[in-house]
């Protein structure tokens, strides 16, 4: 039954385009929406529960608290719902898997002598960000692929150019040394501006550039850095030769599509600048049970588009999203010019659909199969420690506590979970201690789990009262 005091806030909802945020009994935030008309949108929530799917007939007897934002319009709302989603990873939006942060790669252009690093965090600070990646792993290997083509620095030490020899990356030509004066200014500017260009999926662009500049050494004469273009215009051809020919003409689009079996749901991309793929990468997705593929899609799309550091012309999809239109708005403003959401049904843009779907599935097949795997270990595992700890069945969850100091001083703990032997990321926390001076790591961790257990029994108390509550 829907408390009496949730109807009332449901009443005084404005009429207003807007987000919506859905808290339960413990004031966790369990679903967050957007809507044209809040108070109408909401209402929909607690109509006959005969006519509700399972998914909005739960989140009308969960809700406790109904709080929203007011936007301008429908585009507004849509950016906003997906930045919430990000940062509250409720349990029952569509939300990409595991996102506290995905990676980025970032060039730091506001520096004299910038360097390409891996960053989870966009800053408005002027660096160049490239991503988002699906895991650490994706952004490792092209940071591998860029630091074999492009020699610029890896170290973080000041630059002078008064040391008296470079370092081990220079003599294997990962570097060219503007620590020892090696290079000009404008030479490492050159080599920072090809790397750029390539991690934009322009690498047409920097191989003709690097074949003038080899042209160009050896006919004044420098033959060694002649010869290092050489080497370098021959690695670029052969990473752009295992890069896919996507189409006969120029075209700058992302390429998505969808895979869904049973609660589970892969999202593949391809990123395809000028005539080939310049990259792939896939995104597994949670929440999707009870959701059409047309949310799905349009969930994912403003939730990758949100904090994207470059937004194509084109993008290709499978099918119509939800909110087709307020997805074009957002995603022009963040490009700051015109953007194309195509449905295309023949020729090679439709080729490159079907081949993306193909990939998808294969993902979403491919990560089931690590799923079992991985459950399996789990599963041997938990049984291991019940077995260890005599424990009458397998935990649940299991938190585990770390107390750290810097040299004595601003004590925090931290605190790990796992649920069913996986790592819930969300439920991570940090403890600052308050009562204990100095170092004393057994004084301080009695503090933190006397304050997580009291917090824990006050949070069942309030579950029990407001489970009374209902019944009467």
């Amino acid at each position: 039954m829907t408390d009496e005091s949730v109807l009332y806030q449901v009443r005084s909802l404005p009429e207003s385009p807007g987000v919506y945020i859905m808290r339960d009994a413990r004031g966790d935030v369990i679903y967050i929406g957007k809507a044209r008309r809040l108070r109408d949108r909401v209402r929909s929530y607690f109509g006959s529960s005969r006519s509700l799917e399972p998914k909005v007939r739960y989140l009308a007897e969960a809700a406790r608290v109904i709080e929203h934002v007011v936007t301008r319009n429908e585009a507004e709302a849509l950016h906003l719902e997906a930045t919430l989603v990000k940062r509250y990873q409720p349990p029952h939006n569509v939300r990409l898997k595991d996102d506290k942060h995905y990676p980025y790669l970032k060039v730091d252009v506001q520096h004299p002598w910038p360097r390409v690093t891996i960053t989870r965090r966009v800053a408005n600070d002027g660096a160049r960000y490239f991503g988002p990646y699906a895991s650490a792993g994706s952004v490792r290997r092209t940071l591998d692929v860029v630091k074999k083509l492009f020699p610029w620095r890896s170290c973080t030490k000041e630059i002078t150019g008064d040391d008296p020899r470079p370092c081990l990356d220079y003599f294997i030509k990962r570097c060219i040394a503007p620590c020892t004066s090696y290079c000009t200014k404008e030479e490492y500017d050159a080599v920072i501006a090809e790397t750029i260009l390539f991690l934009e999926g322009r690498s047409a662009e920097v191989l003709k550039h690097t074949r003038a500049e080899m042209e160009r050494a050896a006919a004044n004469l420098e033959f060694e850095r002649a010869a290092r273009l050489r080497d370098q215009v021959a690695a670029i051809q052969r990473v752009t030769e295992r890069q896919q020919m996507a189409t006969t003409t120029n075209l700058d689009a992302d390429v998505f599509a969808l895979a869904r079996a049973e609660d589970e749901a892969c999202v593949q991309v391809f990123f395809v600048r000028g005539t080939v793929v310049a990259d792939t990468d896939s995104f597994m997705l949670d929440g999707t049970q009870d959701t059409s593929d047309a949310d799905v899609l349009s969930a994912f799309l403003a939730q990758f588009y949100a904090d994207a550091t470059y937004v194509p012309r084109v993008v290709l999809l499978p099918f119509e999203p939800a909110d087709r239109e307020d997805l074009e708005v957002v995603m022009r403003e963040r490009r700051g010019g015109a953007v194309e959401i195509a449905v295309p049904v023949r020729g090679e843009r439709r080729g490159l659909v079907q081949t993306a779907e193909e990939n998808a599935r294969e993902s979403l097949r491919m990560h089931h199969a690590r799923w079992v795997v991985d459950r399996d270990k789990t599963e041997s595992a938990l049984n291991l420690l019940a077995d260890e700890l005599d424990l009458p069945t397998p935990p649940h969850r299991i938190e585990c506590y770390d107390i750290s100091t810097i040299q004595g001083t601003s004590t925090v703990a931290s605190m790990v979970v796992f649920l069913d032997g996986r790592p819930a990321n969300q439920q991570y926390r940090r403890f600052r201690i308050k009562t204990v001076q100095g170092q004393d790591d057994f004084a301080s961790m009695k503090e933190v789990l006397t304050r997580r257990f009291k917090r824990i029994a006050e949070r069942r108390r309030a579950e029990l009262g407001a489970t009374d509550a209902a019944e009467a």
